[in-house]
């Protein structure tokens, strides 16, 4: 008949308005590279703890994860974007700019600014632009040579059942 129907959360989803019904929160990320520094993740909970006591923030949620900062697949990082795009965070606190992303921060800071998430950093750490570029080339050069070494042992295993064919 040529007519559609639309109701008020069609309007919201199309005008990026935020939804009036949602309950936002309050959520904490903290995250470490890998399982060896489960100690690192429990003292940087604490930290971020007395940060928000300190600061008088009511904390809704503490999300944890283990996984590299620049692996942007990491699930609990996609969920917790997932929820900030559907307007149900309203403010992130972190504890260090690459407790986040090692890489892309400025993107992540304007996603939640556009989805009106407050984003805040607890360690403001001012580096000077040579020690900001030394620390990115030492992360990115970590990262590779985690990879290498991941290679050798899978060329190990393919030597090792390489051999045990007739």
């Amino acid at each position: 008949s040529g007519q559609r129907y639309f109701d008020e959360s069609d309007v919201q989803k199309v005008l990026r308005l935020e939804p009036v019904q949602n309950e936002r929160f309050v959520v904490v990320y903290c995250r470490v590279s890998s399982p060896g520094q489960k100690n690192d993740l429990r003292l940087q909970v604490e930290v971020m703890r007395t940060f928000c006591l300190g600061s008088g923030i009511a904390v809704d949620e503490w999300i944890e994860e283990v996984g590299g900062g620049m692996n942007f697949k990491r699930k609990q990082l996609l969920e917790m974007i997932e929820r900030i795009e559907r307007f149900e965070i309203k403010h992130l606190l972190v504890a260090h700019k690459d407790r986040l992303v090692r890489f892309g921060f400025e993107f992540i800071e304007y996603f939640c600014e556009r989805h009106r998430c407050k984003l805040t950093v607890a360690n403001q750490e001012q580096l000077s632009p040579q020690q900001e570029m030394v620390e990115d080339l030492m992360t990115i050069i970590h990262c590779f040579s985690s990879r290498l070494y991941g290679l050798r042992s899978y060329k190990k295993k393919i030597k090792e059942a390489a051999e045990g064919l007739p």
